[in-house]
Protein backbone atom coordinates (compact mmCIF):
# COMPACT_ATOMS: atom_id res chain seq x y z
CA UNK A 1 0.00 0.00 0.00
CA UNK A 2 2.83 2.17 0.85
CA UNK A 3 4.70 1.68 -2.65
CA UNK A 4 1.34 2.31 -4.34
CA UNK A 5 0.79 5.87 -2.95
CA UNK A 6 4.79 6.20 -3.62
CA UNK A 7 3.91 5.78 -7.15
CA UNK A 8 0.59 7.40 -6.68
CA UNK A 9 2.39 10.88 -5.53
CA UNK A 10 4.85 11.05 -8.56
CA UNK A 11 2.18 11.32 -11.25
CA UNK A 12 1.01 14.19 -12.84
CA UNK A 13 -2.77 13.25 -14.24
CA UNK A 14 -2.08 9.50 -15.46
CA UNK A 15 1.38 10.10 -16.46
CA UNK A 16 4.50 10.00 -14.72
CA UNK A 17 6.27 13.38 -13.40
CA UNK A 18 9.30 12.91 -15.45
CA UNK A 19 6.70 12.29 -18.42
CA UNK A 20 4.88 15.14 -17.53
CA UNK A 21 8.44 17.15 -17.99
CA UNK A 22 8.51 15.95 -21.10
CA UNK A 23 5.69 16.65 -22.29
CA UNK A 24 5.98 20.44 -20.60
CA UNK A 25 9.47 20.94 -22.42
CA UNK A 26 7.64 19.59 -25.73
CA UNK A 27 4.73 22.29 -25.49
CA UNK A 28 7.05 25.32 -24.63
CA UNK A 29 8.07 24.95 -28.11
CA UNK A 30 4.89 24.33 -29.61
CA UNK A 31 4.01 27.93 -27.40
CA UNK A 32 6.99 29.27 -28.85
CA UNK A 33 6.47 28.09 -32.80
CA UNK A 34 2.22 29.72 -32.02
CA UNK A 35 4.37 32.83 -31.25
CA UNK A 36 6.27 33.08 -33.80
CA UNK A 37 3.53 32.44 -35.84
CA UNK A 38 0.89 34.86 -34.53
CA UNK A 39 3.69 37.30 -34.66
CA UNK A 40 4.51 36.82 -38.10
CA UNK A 41 0.70 37.53 -39.49
CA UNK A 42 0.53 40.46 -37.11
CA UNK A 43 3.63 41.63 -39.14
CA UNK A 44 2.49 40.87 -42.27
CA UNK A 45 -0.75 42.09 -41.61
CA UNK A 46 1.04 45.68 -40.32
CA UNK A 47 3.24 45.84 -43.19
CA UNK A 48 -0.22 45.73 -45.78
CA UNK A 49 -1.64 48.33 -43.64
CA UNK A 50 0.76 50.15 -41.01
CA UNK A 51 -1.33 51.73 -38.16
CA UNK A 52 -2.28 55.27 -38.34
CA UNK A 53 -0.70 57.53 -36.28
CA UNK A 54 -2.68 58.56 -32.76
CA UNK A 55 -4.92 61.38 -32.89
CA UNK A 56 -7.67 62.73 -34.74
CA UNK A 57 -9.51 60.31 -36.78
CA UNK A 58 -9.34 59.14 -40.09
CA UNK A 59 -11.31 59.48 -43.03
CA UNK A 60 -14.02 57.08 -43.66
CA UNK A 61 -12.74 56.05 -47.24
CA UNK A 62 -9.06 55.43 -45.28
CA UNK A 63 -10.80 53.24 -42.43
CA UNK A 64 -13.03 51.28 -45.47
CA UNK A 65 -9.78 50.74 -47.29
CA UNK A 66 -8.18 49.20 -43.85
CA UNK A 67 -11.20 47.00 -42.97
CA UNK A 68 -11.36 45.63 -47.02
CA UNK A 69 -7.20 45.18 -46.71
CA UNK A 70 -7.69 42.78 -43.73
CA UNK A 71 -11.15 41.38 -44.41
CA UNK A 72 -8.96 40.16 -47.98
CA UNK A 73 -5.95 38.88 -46.17
CA UNK A 74 -8.01 36.61 -43.55
CA UNK A 75 -9.94 35.40 -46.36
CA UNK A 76 -7.17 34.60 -48.56
CA UNK A 77 -5.25 32.74 -45.44
CA UNK A 78 -8.51 31.15 -44.22
CA UNK A 79 -8.67 33.51 -40.64
CA UNK A 80 -11.17 35.78 -39.20
CA UNK A 81 -10.93 39.87 -39.88
CA UNK A 82 -11.10 40.08 -36.03
CA UNK A 83 -8.33 37.27 -35.39
CA UNK A 84 -6.00 39.09 -38.11
CA UNK A 85 -7.11 42.93 -36.67
CA UNK A 86 -6.20 41.43 -33.35
CA UNK A 87 -2.42 40.02 -34.51
CA UNK A 88 -2.07 43.47 -36.72
CA UNK A 89 -3.08 45.43 -32.97
CA UNK A 90 -0.64 42.89 -30.76
CA UNK A 91 2.49 43.53 -33.38
CA UNK A 92 2.50 47.62 -33.34
CA UNK A 93 2.78 47.10 -29.41
CA UNK A 94 5.41 44.89 -29.40
CA UNK A 95 8.52 45.24 -31.94
CA UNK A 96 10.02 42.75 -32.76
CA UNK A 97 13.24 43.38 -30.83
CA UNK A 98 11.15 43.67 -27.50
CA UNK A 99 9.57 40.45 -28.10
CA UNK A 100 10.46 37.38 -26.07
CA UNK A 101 9.91 34.20 -27.02
CA UNK A 102 10.14 32.22 -23.99
CA UNK A 103 6.86 34.28 -23.04
CA UNK A 104 3.58 33.06 -25.05
CA UNK A 105 1.73 34.77 -27.38
CA UNK A 106 -1.32 35.01 -24.86
CA UNK A 107 0.66 37.11 -22.53
CA UNK A 108 2.13 39.03 -25.36
CA UNK A 109 -1.25 40.15 -26.20
CA UNK A 110 -2.59 40.76 -22.99
CA UNK A 111 0.16 43.04 -21.58
CA UNK A 112 -0.31 44.97 -24.56
CA UNK A 113 -3.13 46.76 -23.30
CA UNK A 114 -0.49 48.38 -20.74
CA UNK A 115 -1.12 52.32 -22.58
CA UNK A 116 2.59 53.35 -21.32
CA UNK A 117 5.55 52.17 -23.73
CA UNK A 118 8.39 52.31 -21.41
CA UNK A 119 6.36 50.29 -18.39
CA UNK A 120 5.11 47.99 -20.83
CA UNK A 121 8.28 46.76 -22.48
CA UNK A 122 9.50 46.89 -18.46
CA UNK A 123 7.20 44.60 -17.34
CA UNK A 124 7.41 41.52 -19.80
CA UNK A 125 10.89 41.55 -18.24
CA UNK A 126 9.50 41.15 -14.94
CA UNK A 127 7.35 38.34 -14.40
CA UNK A 128 5.89 38.26 -10.59
CA UNK A 129 5.63 35.06 -8.48
CA UNK A 130 8.70 32.68 -7.89
CA UNK A 131 8.56 30.62 -10.75
CA UNK A 132 10.06 33.58 -12.83
CA UNK A 133 7.75 32.73 -15.60
CA UNK A 134 4.54 34.52 -16.89
CA UNK A 135 1.22 33.09 -17.05
CA UNK A 136 -1.84 33.65 -18.43
CA UNK A 137 -3.32 34.61 -15.41
CA UNK A 138 -0.36 36.54 -13.57
CA UNK A 139 -0.81 39.09 -17.12
CA UNK A 140 -4.42 38.93 -16.41
CA UNK A 141 -3.41 40.63 -12.63
CA UNK A 142 -1.29 42.90 -13.90
CA UNK A 143 -3.72 44.66 -16.46
CA UNK A 144 -6.47 44.24 -13.64
CA UNK A 145 -8.58 41.44 -15.59
CA UNK A 146 -10.81 38.70 -14.29
CA UNK A 147 -8.20 35.54 -13.81
CA UNK A 148 -9.39 32.00 -14.77
CA UNK A 149 -8.38 30.61 -11.49
CA UNK A 150 -8.86 33.61 -8.25
CA UNK A 151 -6.31 32.93 -5.66
CA UNK A 152 -6.92 36.18 -3.77
CA UNK A 153 -10.26 37.03 -1.62
CA UNK A 154 -10.87 40.30 -4.01
CA UNK A 155 -10.44 37.75 -7.39
CA UNK A 156 -13.33 35.44 -6.31
CA UNK A 157 -15.50 38.15 -5.12
CA UNK A 158 -14.95 39.36 -8.42
CA UNK A 159 -15.66 35.76 -9.95
CA UNK A 160 -18.72 35.08 -8.01
CA UNK A 161 -20.33 39.03 -9.33
CA UNK A 162 -19.01 37.61 -13.06
CA UNK A 163 -20.92 34.38 -12.75
CA UNK A 164 -23.85 36.38 -10.88
CA UNK A 165 -24.83 38.40 -13.57
CA UNK A 166 -27.69 36.29 -14.08
CA UNK A 167 -30.47 37.46 -11.60
CA UNK A 168 -31.52 34.19 -11.01
CA UNK A 169 -28.38 33.04 -10.05
CA UNK A 170 -27.83 35.83 -7.98
CA UNK A 171 -30.91 35.83 -5.75
CA UNK A 172 -29.81 31.68 -5.54
CA UNK A 173 -26.62 32.37 -4.21
CA UNK A 174 -27.49 35.16 -2.12
CA UNK A 175 -30.07 33.04 -0.31
CA UNK A 176 -27.34 30.78 -0.37
CA UNK A 177 -24.82 32.92 1.73
CA UNK A 178 -27.80 34.42 4.39
CA UNK A 179 -28.26 30.80 5.58
CA UNK A 180 -24.62 31.55 6.64
CA UNK A 181 -24.07 33.21 10.42
CA UNK A 182 -20.63 33.60 9.66
CA UNK A 183 -21.15 35.14 7.01
CA UNK A 184 -23.76 37.45 7.88
CA UNK A 185 -21.65 37.84 10.78
CA UNK A 186 -18.96 39.87 8.22
CA UNK A 187 -21.34 41.95 6.38
CA UNK A 188 -20.91 46.11 7.21
CA UNK A 189 -24.20 47.90 9.14
CA UNK A 190 -24.97 49.68 6.14
CA UNK A 191 -24.55 46.70 3.58
CA UNK A 192 -27.22 44.80 6.16
CA UNK A 193 -29.40 47.88 6.24
CA UNK A 194 -29.85 47.68 2.21
CA UNK A 195 -30.00 43.47 2.17
CA UNK A 196 -33.16 44.06 5.19
CA UNK A 197 -34.61 46.84 2.60
CA UNK A 198 -34.57 45.05 -0.23
CA UNK A 199 -35.87 41.72 0.90
CA UNK A 200 -38.64 43.62 2.61
CA UNK A 201 -40.11 45.34 -0.49
CA UNK A 202 -43.02 42.94 -0.44
CA UNK A 203 -45.30 44.01 1.86
CA UNK A 204 -46.53 40.43 3.08
CA UNK A 205 -42.79 39.77 4.20
CA UNK A 206 -42.17 43.25 5.68
CA UNK A 207 -45.53 42.73 7.95
CA UNK A 208 -44.02 39.23 9.14
CA UNK A 209 -40.58 40.80 9.92
CA UNK A 210 -41.62 44.03 11.39
CA UNK A 211 -43.28 42.71 15.01
CA UNK A 212 -40.10 40.62 15.65
CA UNK A 213 -38.05 43.60 15.47
CA UNK A 214 -40.94 45.23 17.90
CA UNK A 215 -40.61 43.14 20.21
CA UNK A 216 -36.73 44.09 20.72
CA UNK A 217 -36.54 46.32 23.27
CA UNK A 218 -33.00 47.41 22.27
CA UNK A 219 -33.94 47.85 18.48
CA UNK A 220 -36.95 49.83 19.88
CA UNK A 221 -34.28 51.98 22.13
CA UNK A 222 -32.26 52.55 19.09
CA UNK A 223 -35.25 54.09 16.60
CA UNK A 224 -35.56 58.13 16.37
CA UNK A 225 -38.33 59.76 18.21
CA UNK A 226 -39.97 60.53 14.64
CA UNK A 227 -39.84 57.19 13.48
CA UNK A 228 -41.06 55.33 16.74
CA UNK A 229 -44.42 58.31 16.16
CA UNK A 230 -44.68 57.16 12.27
CA UNK A 231 -44.96 53.40 13.65
CA UNK A 232 -47.55 53.60 16.01
CA UNK A 233 -49.45 56.13 13.44
CA UNK A 234 -49.40 53.27 11.24
CA UNK A 235 -49.80 50.57 13.79
CA UNK A 236 -53.21 52.31 14.95
CA UNK A 237 -54.82 53.10 12.14
CA UNK A 238 -57.42 50.46 13.11
CA UNK A 239 -59.46 51.99 15.33
CA UNK A 240 -60.20 49.13 17.77
CA UNK A 241 -56.47 49.14 18.15
CA UNK A 242 -56.27 52.58 18.47
CA UNK A 243 -58.76 53.11 21.17
CA UNK A 244 -57.02 50.44 23.12
CA UNK A 245 -53.58 51.57 23.05
CA UNK A 246 -54.93 55.63 23.86
CA UNK A 247 -56.55 54.15 26.54
CA UNK A 248 -53.43 52.87 28.12
CA UNK A 249 -51.49 56.10 27.36
CA UNK A 250 -54.50 58.13 28.88
CA UNK A 251 -53.67 55.88 32.05
CA UNK A 252 -50.42 57.74 32.24
CA UNK A 253 -50.48 61.24 34.44
CA UNK A 254 -47.63 62.60 32.20
CA UNK A 255 -49.06 61.52 29.14
CA UNK A 256 -52.10 62.34 29.85
CA UNK A 257 -51.13 66.00 31.13
CA UNK A 258 -48.97 66.79 27.64
CA UNK A 259 -51.77 65.39 25.82
CA UNK A 260 -54.16 67.84 27.52
CA UNK A 261 -52.27 70.69 26.95
CA UNK A 262 -53.18 70.22 22.81
CA UNK A 263 -56.12 72.10 22.50
CA UNK A 264 -57.37 69.79 19.63
CA UNK A 265 -56.67 66.87 21.95
CA UNK A 266 -58.62 68.85 24.54
CA UNK A 267 -61.80 69.45 22.50
CA UNK A 268 -61.85 65.78 20.82
CA UNK A 269 -62.07 64.35 24.51
CA UNK A 270 -65.05 66.76 25.78
CA UNK A 271 -66.17 66.01 22.86
CA UNK A 272 -66.10 62.25 23.47
CA UNK A 273 -67.42 62.90 26.60
CA UNK A 274 -70.48 64.66 25.42
CA UNK A 275 -70.77 61.64 23.35
CA UNK A 276 -70.94 59.15 26.06
CA UNK A 277 -72.98 61.20 28.20
CA UNK A 278 -75.83 60.23 25.42
CA UNK A 279 -75.09 56.71 24.86
CA UNK A 280 -74.87 56.70 29.40
CA UNK A 281 -78.63 58.36 29.00
CA UNK A 282 -79.74 55.56 26.64
CA UNK A 283 -78.18 53.16 28.33
CA UNK A 284 -79.57 54.47 31.81
CA UNK A 285 -83.29 54.34 30.17
CA UNK A 286 -82.83 50.78 28.90
CA UNK A 287 -81.02 49.38 32.10
CA UNK A 288 -81.58 51.56 34.67
CA UNK A 289 -84.14 50.31 37.95
CA UNK A 290 -85.21 53.83 38.13
CA UNK A 291 -86.09 54.66 34.89
CA UNK A 292 -89.54 53.69 34.52
CA UNK A 293 -89.90 56.22 37.79
CA UNK A 294 -88.29 58.73 36.03
CA UNK A 295 -90.26 58.02 32.81
CA UNK A 296 -93.49 59.35 34.91
CA UNK A 297 -92.06 62.56 35.72
CA UNK A 298 -92.85 65.52 33.27
CA UNK A 299 -90.02 66.13 31.69
CA UNK A 300 -87.91 68.02 29.01
CA UNK A 301 -84.88 66.53 27.15
CA UNK A 302 -82.61 69.05 29.28
CA UNK A 303 -83.78 67.39 32.24
CA UNK A 304 -82.84 63.87 31.21
CA UNK A 305 -79.39 65.13 30.03
CA UNK A 306 -78.67 66.59 32.92
CA UNK A 307 -79.57 63.30 35.45
CA UNK A 308 -77.73 61.26 32.66
CA UNK A 309 -75.09 63.53 32.69
CA UNK A 310 -74.81 63.39 36.72
CA UNK A 311 -75.10 59.75 36.43
CA UNK A 312 -72.37 59.14 34.05
CA UNK A 313 -70.08 61.61 36.22
CA UNK A 314 -70.67 59.72 39.46
CA UNK A 315 -70.02 56.63 37.67
CA UNK A 316 -66.93 57.68 35.88
CA UNK A 317 -65.46 58.97 39.91
CA UNK A 318 -66.39 56.10 41.50
CA UNK A 319 -64.41 53.80 38.70
CA UNK A 320 -61.34 55.94 38.66
CA UNK A 321 -61.01 57.84 42.02
CA UNK A 322 -60.34 54.11 43.59
CA UNK A 323 -57.35 53.75 40.91
CA UNK A 324 -55.98 56.50 43.37
CA UNK A 325 -55.08 54.52 46.05
CA UNK A 326 -51.42 54.81 47.82
CA UNK A 327 -50.80 56.40 45.22
CA UNK A 328 -48.68 60.26 45.42
CA UNK A 329 -49.85 62.53 42.62
CA UNK A 330 -46.78 64.99 41.30
CA UNK A 331 -47.47 68.67 42.05
CA UNK A 332 -48.60 69.23 38.30
CA UNK A 333 -50.90 66.47 38.23
CA UNK A 334 -52.24 67.65 41.19
CA UNK A 335 -52.73 71.00 40.16
CA UNK A 336 -54.46 69.59 37.06
CA UNK A 337 -56.75 67.86 38.93
CA UNK A 338 -57.69 70.84 41.61
CA UNK A 339 -58.34 72.98 38.40
CA UNK A 340 -60.55 70.69 37.43
CA UNK A 341 -62.47 69.83 40.68
CA UNK A 342 -62.78 73.81 40.94
CA UNK A 343 -64.82 73.72 37.16
CA UNK A 344 -66.76 70.71 38.36
CA UNK A 345 -67.62 72.86 41.71
CA UNK A 346 -68.51 75.80 39.50
CA UNK A 347 -70.66 74.21 36.72
CA UNK A 348 -72.69 72.36 39.71
CA UNK A 349 -73.20 75.55 41.52
CA UNK A 350 -74.51 77.04 38.37
CA UNK A 351 -76.73 73.41 37.52
CA UNK A 352 -78.06 74.36 41.16
CA UNK A 353 -78.92 77.90 40.51
CA UNK A 354 -80.77 76.63 37.29
CA UNK A 355 -83.11 74.48 38.47
CA UNK A 356 -84.12 76.60 41.33
CA UNK A 357 -84.15 79.98 39.56
CA UNK A 358 -84.66 78.95 35.66
CA UNK A 359 -81.75 81.50 35.07
CA UNK A 360 -79.38 79.98 32.76
CA UNK A 361 -76.83 82.79 32.68
CA UNK A 362 -73.33 82.58 33.72
CA UNK A 363 -71.03 85.60 34.36
CA UNK A 364 -68.05 86.34 32.81
CA UNK A 365 -65.38 84.19 35.47
CA UNK A 366 -67.56 81.25 35.35
CA UNK A 367 -67.74 81.23 31.23
CA UNK A 368 -64.06 81.64 31.35
CA UNK A 369 -63.82 79.02 34.01
CA UNK A 370 -65.53 76.89 32.48
CA UNK A 371 -63.83 77.30 28.82
CA UNK A 372 -60.49 76.62 31.03
CA UNK A 373 -58.86 80.08 30.79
Amino acid sequence: MAQEIETTADKVGSVSASRYEEIVALLREVVENQTRGQFTIGDAALEIEPMREPGGSAPADEMFSVKQSLARLAEDIGLTFSSVSGTRWVASRWPKERRQPKVSYTVHRTLAGIADEGERFAAILTPPGKKGRWTADEANRRVGRQVEIPVTPQEKVSAIHALAKDEEVAATVTGDFLRRPEVVAQVQPQDRVRVVEELTRDDQVAAAVAPSFLRRPEVVARVAPAEKVRVVQELTRDETVAAEVTTGLLRRPDVAARAMADDTARHQVNHAQVERGRQAREHFEQTNPVAPAVKNIDRTVEFLDLVTACHAFVAAAGRVVPGLRDRQLSEDEQAVIRENCARVRATLDWVETAVDTGKVDMDGELARLLQGE
